[in-house]
């Protein structure tokens, strides 16, 4: 099972995520945030673990040109899409860019989800809690039966409030290309804890196996 660790604003927190097998690791760069991590870190972690995992820039509405110079400024390898982007937006950062997308989707009903079948050209769809004033890192789950009537054929990326307790129960629900974890795995804001990242991810891969 692939294991996406977001909300890293730490050289060292990066170092265990990609250690224990992460497939990929998320650099928020998202002013509200409290996981925003500041630029010299983000340059520093993508030089150092882009040719280790998927270094993952997330965005939410910024403009074209400022996402393609982060982008290039920390190495990243692929751009997560977190807002109100459309398909024509998408597709003009990857023109700029070369990298791989991932379009996000704050999912509270049937509408919402299928609205995500729009970007086909994207390289994978990420679906996360809605939240009425944030974008992700809520802490909170949805209706993951909503899942299984999604017809799209792009890799499907979990998030959305999971945890070493829950995760598993995820996978085997859902059966994702990926899981995704942000707050479910810290210790405060922004900071990792060993414990729960290292359960997080035995606890996904013991249920794919199951599965």
């Amino acid at each position: 099972m692939r294991v996406k660790i977001c909300g890293i604003s730490r050289r060292d927190d990066a170092e265990l995520a990609v250690e224990l097998g992460a497939w990929a690791i998320g650099l928020i760069f998202h002013e509200p945030s409290p996981r925003k991590v500041d630029l010299q870190t983000a340059a520093a972690i993508g030089a150092e673990f882009k040719r280790r995992a998927e270094v993952v820039g997330v965005f939410v509405n910024r403009d074209l040109s400022e996402v393609a110079e982060i982008a290039d400024a920390c190495s990243l390898t692929m751009l997560q899409l977190h807002g109100d982007e459309g398909p024509v937006y998408c597709d003009e950062i990857r023109r700029r860019t070369g990298l791989k997308i991932m379009k996000a989707a704050r999912v509270r009903d049937a509408a919402s989800l299928q609205a995500l079948s729009a970007f086909r050209k994207v390289d994978y769809h990420l679906v996360d809690a809605h939240h009425p004033d944030l974008y992700g890192g809520t802490g909170e789950t949805f209706d993951w039966e909503l899942l299984r009537g999604r017809r799209a054929t792009v890799p499907l990326v979990l998030s959305g409030g999971l945890t070493p307790d829950n995760v598993s129960d995820a996978v085997r629900a859902i059966h994702p290309f990926a899981v995704d974890s942000a707050s479910g795995t810290e210790a405060s804001s922004g900071v990792k804890d060993l414990a729960k990242v290292t359960a997080f991810f035995r606890a996904a891969e013991q249920a794919a196996v199951a599965a």
